[in-house]
This record gives structure tokens, C-alpha cells and sequence, in this order.
């Protein structure tokens, strides 16, 4: 488990005055991935039309390039704007295989400060039930401070 105060700490001195999102993006990306060997692919689909995510800032093999609303876990955490805890991929219904080596993932609607949903962070891993209530928790937490403030 990643220590979430350092990380946070590290992101936040690292974005200081910074405002271009993808930038951002890049950077919670970054070092959010390498902070636990959990995380397989971590990265951002930015909502770029009415109901559609695009691949954005990642870390990882390939991702989807283009995900509709729609369709998957990311297309869920976007559509309803709520945290995706996914324990087992292969029992989500709709699920997008983009890596055939992804067993669970944890999807997190990014907020703008207005309340507007802008992408998802998707995170995923190749061990089944990575991911429990506390990283869904503080990684939302970091997420609210970099994008929504």
C-alpha cells in the first residue's frame, strides 16, 4: 500500500502553480503509478465530446484510445460520477478488455471545480481484488485537491 500522505505531499509540491490540466494529468499519473506495484496501468480518459472519454495522460502498456459512456468501468465511474471499486473485471458486465492482463481496477470520475465531471483516473491491476475501500478513499482525496480546488 502506497504511503498516501507522502504521495500526496510529493504531487502537491510537484503541481505547485500549475494549472494546465493535462500537465496535472501527466503528473498524478506518474506518480501515482510508481508508487505501488499494484498498479499495472494508470492513467486518464478525458471527457472530449457529449458522452465519450479519450485517452489522456497514462502510464503503462496501450490503453483505449476512445471510451463511450456507455460501455465499461471507466464509461460507468464516467456516466454516474461515482468511484468504480471492481474486484474482478471479467464479472463486470460491459467490460473493456483493453489489456488482457487487467484482473481489477479502480475507476475515479475527475471533477473540475464547478462540479463538471472531465475524465476518469483509471487504474488497473493484473492481480485479482487490488484494490480495497482505502485507496478508492485517499486517492480521491488527491484527485478533489488537484482538480477540483
Amino acid at each position: 500500500m502506497p504511503d498516501y500522505r507522502l504521495l500526496s505531499q510529493t504531487i502537491e509540491s510537484l503541481i505547485e502553480g500549475e494549472d494546465d490540466v493535462v500537465s496535472l494529468m501527466a503528473t498524478v499519473a506518474c506518480e501515482v503509478h510508481h508508487s505501488d506495484d499494484r498498479f499495472d496501468w494508470t492513467g486518464f480518459y478525458r471527457v472530449t465530446a457529449p458522452e465519450l472519454l479519450k485517452i489522456g495522460p497514462y502510464q503503462g502498456g496501450h490503453g483505449c484510445l476512445q471510451i463511450p459512456f456507455s460501455r465499461g468501468v471507466c464509461g460507468a465511474a464516467a456516466r454516474t460520477g461515482q468511484v468504480q471499486l471492481v474486484p474482478d473485471v471479467e464479472a463486470f458486465e460491459g467490460h473493456i478488455a483493453c489489456a488482457s492482463s487487467t484482473r481489477s481496477e479502480l475507476v475515479l470520475p475527475v471533477f473540475n471545480a464547478g462540479g463538471d465531471v472531465i475524465a476518469v483516473f483509471d487504474i488497473d491491476s493484473d492481480q485479482p481484488d487490488a484494490f480495497n475501500q482505502q485507496d478508492a478513499d485517499m486517492i480521491e482525496k488527491i484527485l478533489n485537491r488537484v482538480f477540483a480546488s
